[in-house]
């Protein structure tokens, strides 16, 4: 029972320091983000199973770990306000080609992040290209163009 508790107590736990974190930490791991995850997950490690390394108590939290996540997603389905704490909503950052500064700030996130995923995804050049760009749930930054007949 001690490991079921743990379990549940860190992965609480993670969501709320992730969710702390902010979505663009999850969106795409710099070398800094990969060492940081990996730490972090040896110490989860330690603190999941504590002096009990059996397989027994290793299939346990395992278990009781995709029964939490299971369970968080079923909860998502049947309540928005759920869904929403938990994965957040989309934010509009870039709105017809001027930046949002605020929401810019919040999410933790430059022009230049903006800009890379604007070339990327859309070939994009400049800012005043961009009808919207939207960080998304999973922390991906989407880009509109602003339509070339308009104006």
């Amino acid at each position: 029972m001690d490991s079921v508790l743990r379990a549940l107590a860190m992965y609480l736990a993670l969501m709320v320091l992730f969710k702390i974190a902010g979505r663009r930490s999850l969106a795409e791991l710099t070398t800094f983000d990969f060492v940081l995850l990996m730490i972090i997950g040896e110490a989860t490690q330690q603190a999941l199973l504590g002096d009990d390394f059996s397989l027994t108590n290793s299939f346990l939290v395992i278990i009781t770990l995709i029964a939490i996540d299971v369970g968080f997603s079923l909860l998502k389905q049947r309540s928005g306000w759920v869904s929403r704490l938990i994965d957040g909503e989309p934010t509009i950052i870039v709105e017809n080609g001027k930046l949002l500064h605020r929401r810019l700030r919040h999410a933790r996130l430059v022009e230049a992040d903006v800009m890379e995923a604007a070339r990327s995804s859309q070939g994009i050049e400049t800012l005043e290209q961009i009808k919207f760009a939207i960080i998304e749930r999973n922390g991906k930054i989407s880009v509109i163009p602003q339509d070339p007949h308009s104006g």
